[in-house]
């Protein structure tokens, strides 16, 4: 699925910016998270973007051996409408790892991957290799789009979302996807954040 030039050029503008203004930030979360639990500071995880398989930056704010655990931690999944793993009190979390995802500073060095064109700063939420291949067919198409730091399901409730409303949010978004509904998404994840920081 080939990527608007439009959309590039805005991912490079706005993705500077906010990298530019997030960095001063950096040395604070990475000594948090080295004085709790050491190293490493950066975690890469596999998502799909653009039909294959990306590796998305974040702050480690989970135990080292989180994968592991997960696998025992399967039967408390929350989440009963799709392949999605959600835990409210998810043992894995560290404590800054809590502050870091409250704010979602977890997910500011994915700035990074929209910067080296891997990621979109709007577009479909990127979701995991294994969580993707139970897609249903129909929404199979979302796969080959690049996915967003933010898009459309993430501003209509995100991970309150049944699994396949939010896949439908990302379809239409795809149909509809234009600068000017980017900007949109973008500014009402701003507002979102800045009024109610967990709630994207």
């Amino acid at each position: 699925m080939p990527y608007p030039v439009s959309k590039r050029i805005l991912d490079i503008v706005i993705g500077s910016i906010a990298f530019l203004f997030t960095l001063p930030f950096y040395p604070f979360m990475m000594l948090a998270i080295v004085l709790e639990s050491g190293f490493p500071i950066f975690v890469k995880l596999d998502r799909i973007s653009e039909g294959k398989i990306v590796k998305a930056y974040k702050f480690r704010s989970m135990v080292k051996n989180a994968p592991e655990m997960k696998r025992e931690l399967l039967r408390f999944n929350e989440r009963k409408d799709g392949p999605l793993f959600k835990m409210a009190h998810d043992p894995r979390v560290t404590k800054v790892g809590k502050w870091l995802r409250k704010f979602r500073i977890d997910e500011f060095p994915q700035v990074i991957n929209v910067l080296q064109g891997r990621l979109a700063l709007v577009g479909p939420r990127p979701h995991e290799p294994e969580e993707v291949s139970q897609y249903p067919e129909e929404f199979k198409v979302i796969t080959q789009a690049r996915g967003g730091l933010t898009g459309l399901s993430q501003v209509q409730g995100a991970s309150l979302l049944p699994f396949l409303k939010e896949l439908e949010f990302d379809k239409q978004y795809l149909e509809r996807q234009s600068v000017w509904l980017d900007i949109k998404i973008l500014w009402e994840t701003f507002l979102i954040f800045f009024s109610n920081p967990t709630g994207v």
